[in-house]
């Protein structure tokens, strides 16, 4: 997180806008010490912010849901982030475990609906620890909520490649899955010009291995965009470099930005983190605050650090620590910034 925000600052001084940023102590950390990730007026606390930048979040000792429940999904929910939008995007310089696949071959996007489906609270169980025990987890879409997110991810198959693949799993899951083929089928009349593409998310898996080239756009409910958007980063070398965005599209809440790889307690304390995704999630969360030309400074600077010899991080062939990494990459953007038109956009201030 200090790499992506002094990188951030940076760009926001090159360009002419400011960022000032509020740190807040809602972790683990803090769960260990008071049993709560977060306060109870948390989410008002955020509620007047442009949009939050979300370090990775989990240790042990906590459990999962616990730190997921606590913070994020709450997040998420009450702020109606119901898109979640993570690129896939085979960068220079790092090396691919799909034999023949370089820099530039994968470039998709995974719009995950980030709301509902599987990840509902509605279940519960029943008669725990005797041999009646029962629990029941109820998948929950809404026209709504499946509507919403097939229109965000076609219209940005419009503005991409104009392909867009649906995930599914209407040959085993009777109901709702069947009723998203249906969405799907309904909403892409709207979009002519888009073709749609349907996989069952078994085979949809094996063709994110065996031929990622095809992908533009890949929408799926809340767990099939969950692990799709884990696996696609892993076949471009490494999840460090895969970025998110929770997206309130109208703007109506602030959004948030944040890694996919989770907090990798294997690594902590070792100054090894591969900070690229986080500074590519900040990226992100400059495009949505309208900073375009500022975003696409960042991931170009991004690309540039990567392709030349610098220091990088373990994950991606190199022995450098976060900071040392940083730095390239920080360099990488200032070198972009300079080849840059100046900022059209007036001055403009973020919290």
């Amino acid at each position: 997180m200090p790499v992506g925000m002094r990188i951030l600052d940076a760009v926001a001084h090159k360009r002419g806008f400011d960022i000032g940023w509020q740190s807040f102590d809602w972790s683990c950390e803090r769960y260990a010490n008071s049993g709560e990730m977060m306060p109870a007026d948390g989410i008002e606390q955020l509620a007047d912010f442009d949009a939050v930048y979300l370090g990775a979040v989990g240790y042990p000792g906590v459990p999962d849901q616990v730190s997921l429940w606590g913070l994020l999904i709450p997040i998420r929910r009450r702020f109606d982030q119901y898109v979640n939008l993570r690129p896939c995007r085979m960068l220079p310089g790092i090396q691919s475990p799909l034999a023949g696949i370089g820099a530039g071959d994968i470039d998709y996007c995974v719009v995950r609906e980030n709301t509902e489906g599987e990840y509902s609270s509605i279940g519960g169980r029943m008669f725990a620890g005797t041999d009646r025990e029962m629990v029941v987890q109820e998948t929950v879409l809404t026209r709504t909520g499946t509507d919403r997110i097939l229109r965000f991810a076609f219209e940005l198959a419009r503005s991409r490649r104009r392909v867009m693949t649906s995930a599914t799993k209407s040959n085993g899951i009777m109901h709702t899955m069947p009723y998203w083929d249906e969405r799907v089928a309904d909403i892409g009349r709207d979009y002519p010009d888009v073709r749609v593409e349907s996989y069952h998310i078994d085979i949809l898996a094996a063709h994110f291995v065996q031929r990622p080239k095809q992908f533009d756009v890949v929408v799926g409910s809340n767990l099939f965009g969950d692990i799709l958007s884990d696996l696609g980063p892993a076949t471009t070398g490494s999840i460090g470099v895969a970025p998110s965005a929770n997206l309130n599209p109208e703007k109506t809440y602030p959004s948030m930005f944040e890694p996919v790889h989770g907090s990798a307690p294997d690594i902590a304390g070792r100054n090894i983190a591969n900070p690229v995704g986080t500074v590519w999630a900040g990226a992100m969360m400059l495009e949505h605050l309208g900073q375009t030309e500022a975003a696409v400074a960042v991931l170009a600077g991004i690309e540039r650090a990567l392709a030349g010899d610098g220091p990088r991080t373990p994950d991606v062939g190199g022995d450098a620590s976060t900071e040392a990494f940083g730095d390239t990459l920080l360099q990488g953007v200032l070198d972009e910034l300079e080849h840059a038109a100046p900022n059209s956009r007036a001055s403009q201030n973020f919290r």
